[in-house]
């Protein structure tokens, strides 16, 4: 599968891979298996981990005779694919509906010190004409 500069988006099993990924800083199939909910199969997860590295996710390293994976993508990076897919899938592309979801009177209450940082970002983003 060619690459491409924005990785596939993810099920929610592969962002709990990849969390686990992120976390460790490097990962086995089994060190995978270990921190995973349920009783994931061992070819499941190597399958998982391949699919992973084939959309860009992930890379590997040979170590004794078994596969060692390291993430490919940074957090940021992958943080940005998914706030895109829940912007697509949920609020219809628009972020003044995810803003309205967070801060609206049925949100789930954000202090006056996130709105402050909130209202700060908001004005670097204009400053530095980060618009469509």
């Amino acid at each position: 599968m060619p690459r491409t500069s924005e990785p596939a988006p993810l099920s929610r099993r592969e962002r709990e891979i990849m969390d686990i990924v992120h976390r460790l800083g490097r990962a086995t199939v089994n060190d995978v298996i270990n921190e995973l909910s349920g009783e994931p199969a061992y070819s499941t997860v190597r399958a998982q981990l391949r699919v992973l590295e084939d959309k860009g996710h992930l890379r590997h390293e040979a170590e004794h005779l078994r596969y060692v994976y390291l993430p490919a993508v940074s957090p940021q990076k992958v943080r940005r694919s998914a706030v895109k897919h829940l912007l697509e899938t949920f609020f219809d592309g628009s972020p003044e509906k995810v803003v309205e979801a967070l801060v609206g009177r049925d949100g789930p209450g954000v202090s006056d010190e996130a709105l402050d940082r909130i209202a700060e970002l908001v004005e670097h983003a204009r400053r530095e004409g980060r618009r469509k």
